[in-house]
């Protein structure tokens, strides 16, 4: 039986990253790590700081990362892309192009006998005003179709210093640390998600940047991946236990 991984956030491109190439060099190691050994990845989004496609053009860059996910597709495995707050704006590149299966909303599916609560985790459980707004406004079609009319020398721009500034406001450039059980919007959630969905045996997250791995209930577990941007870390499922690490280059990848 192969694994199944699940990673997210590596904001690849990102202005605010200093070392992106060696990241992305990172990344793509691992994934070249594990290609023989995985059944599915499942990338949860925030893959990229900013991604947005035109009808016949897409961002310049993410060559290696874009060339090893085609090559694990290649090789029979199913990677799903799920869209996160910055990489809202896929189109069918990454589908057509790549191999890629996308996902566009939470998904609730089965592996290997277990039920799978799964999303970048945006909109989920926060009641943040302001971002609830820009959400709205960045998943709306009629401003995505006014969007693309802009010729791409500045709405690609525009995008990248955005992200660069959303990242460089928070201090330290970190997402804030784990809020506690009663406080972290994630949590509050699937607590209340699985009132009425006792099955799930995962809930599994991206977007806080975080590493939690937290029992929810007897039979029911919630995991938030981290990032591949200081954790470098993934969960991982061998069809009976889950892991959740942390990638160190030159060590055997679980």
């Amino acid at each position: 039986m192969k694994n199944v991984y699940f990673l997210s956030d590596a904001h690849l491109g990102s202005r605010a990253i200093a070392h992106g190439r060696t990241q992305e060099r990172r990344l793509v190691n691992f994934l070249d790590s594990i290609k023989h050994r995985a059944a599915a990845v499942y990338l949860l989004g925030d893959m990229f700081d900013f991604w947005y496609e035109f009808k016949l053009v897409v961002p310049k860059g993410y060559t290696r990362f874009l060339g090893k996910i085609s090559e694990l597709t290649d090789l029979g495995v199913e990677v799903h892309f799920f869209i996160g707050n910055h990489d809202i704006w896929c189109g069918d590149y990454l589908e057509k192009e790549c191999g890629v299966i996308l996902h566009r909303e939470p998904l609730t599916c089965e592996i290997y006998g277990k039920e799978f609560f799964l999303g970048h985790g945006d909109g989920l459980g926060d009641n943040d005003r302001k971002f609830k707004l820009l959400r709205t406004m960045f998943h709306s079609k009629t401003l995505q179709r006014l969007f693309s009319m802009l010729h791409p020398r500045w709405s690609v721009e525009f995008g990248l210093e955005w992200a660069k500034h959303s990242r460089l406001k928070r201090e330290g450039g970190r997402e804030p640390d784990y809020m506690g059980e009663d406080k972290e919007p994630l949590v509050l959630f699937s607590k209340d998600y699985l009132k009425s969905h006792p099955d799930i045996n995962y809930f599994i997250y991206g977007h806080r940047h975080i590493m939690l791995d937290l029992m929810l209930s007897r039979t029911s577990r919630m995991m938030i991946l981290g990032d591949w941007i200081t954790e470098f870390s993934y969960a991982v499922f061998d069809g009976e236990n889950m892991f959740l690490e942390q990638y160190i280059e030159g060590e055997t990848s679980v």
